[in-house]
């Protein structure tokens, strides 16, 4: 075939198109993110209704949508101590508009599961870690405990007995109760829940005697004294509840717990979406009206990156992969 001018100049437009279509993705990504967001964001939270992380993502969702321009939708995910949420994340599109707002069960569960669906490594991206809480102990006031000496004695006198409450099996309450089980040296049974709400309901209904939590959804019960606080796990005595003892004042030393919310991103998602979700979350939290609000709801506010959650985590998963296997415990 005869290469002519106009063959030449069919070819050249034919390269062209082809270079133009092969650029196009790396074009697109960049717009996409200096976009986002253009519709609403889902945050997957991995426990029912009620409980810390609920909450906490409730107070985020309106400021943060404002801030960003779109709303942001809660979607509640329970069951198998957060598994099933956080797995379900890990499977979603890593476009940004699906995230997942979780607790500690994020660092706890690769130790405590032989199975677990994410691979904390490999599925995710840190955004923000936004806050955390002590665990509470609480009774019932039916239930005869006014105090942790109390809680110790009876089941001392009837191992076995009493039974308590969590936001579910390898959740941070649940390990806080399971420690102070070994230390006392007391047998209660464990009645996992599928989040801090329904562990709440439970004890409110005296359905269980006693449950251990993160301190939001038990503060407004602590404080209306539908419910007894019999001990926190924090350093220090909560602000507002200074008749409420820590653990370690309790005779229990160097027992300290404390059960973090934090924002993480499936991996893939464009880091231009990372930083901008990142920092408007750290401004939303760093607002005053936003700090008072956590503040009386249980939390103490930390509004930190990437970097440093990503530094929680590498911290967390060995911590308590090393307090699960000392202790014993096993839900598999």
């Amino acid at each position: 075939m005869t290469d002519t001018p106009n063959t030449r100049l069919t070819r050249r437009t034919a390269l062209t198109l082809m270079a133009g279509a092969l650029a196009t993705p790396a074009l697109i990504r960049p717009a996409h993110a200096q976009g986002y967001p253009e519709r609403f964001i889902t945050f997957i939270v991995p426990f029912a209704p009620g409980g810390p992380t609920d909450v906490m993502a409730r107070v985020l969702a309106g400021p943060l949508g404002e801030a960003l321009g779109q709303t942001v939708v809660i979607e509640n995910r329970g069951g198998a101590g957060g598994n099933i949420g956080i797995g379900a994340v890990a499977r979603a599109k890593n476009d940004g508009y699906t995230m997942l707002l979780t607790s500690s069960a994020y660092v706890v569960n690769p130790g405590l599961y032989k199975n677990v669906p994410y691979d904390y490594k490999k599925d995710f991206l840190p955004v923000a870690n936004l806050g955390s809480s002590p665990n509470v102990f609480v009774a019932n006031p039916q239930a005869g405990i006014k105090t942790l000496a109390d809680l110790i004695k009876m089941a001392k006198a009837e191992p076995g007995k009493l039974s308590y409450g969590s936001p579910g099996a390898g959740t941070t309450p649940h390990l806080a109760m399971e420690l102070l089980k070994k230390r006392a040296g007391i047998d209660i049974l464990h009645v996992p829940f599928s989040g801090a709400g329904p562990a709440m309901q439970a004890v409110l209904g005296n359905q269980v005697p006693l449950a251990s939590t993160a301190l939001p959804p038990a503060h407004p019960q602590i404080k209306s004294g539908k419910v007894i606080g019999l001990a926190e796990t924090g350093a220090k005595r909560w602000f507002d509840l200074p008749d409420l003892p820590t653990v370690m004042e309790l005779g229990f030393p160097d027992f300290e717990s404390e059960t973090f919310q934090a924002l993480f991103a499936p991996a893939g998602t464009p880091q231009a979406v990372i930083d901008k979700v990142s920092k408007a979350s750290i401004a939303v939290l760093q607002r005053a009206d936003i700090k008072e609000k956590l503040a009386k709801a249980g939390f103490g506010v930390i509004a930190q990156g990437p970097a440093a959650l990503q530094a929680v985590v590498d911290k967390e998963v060995p911590m308590w992969r090393e307090i699960i296997q000392s202790s014993g415990i096993s839900v598999d």
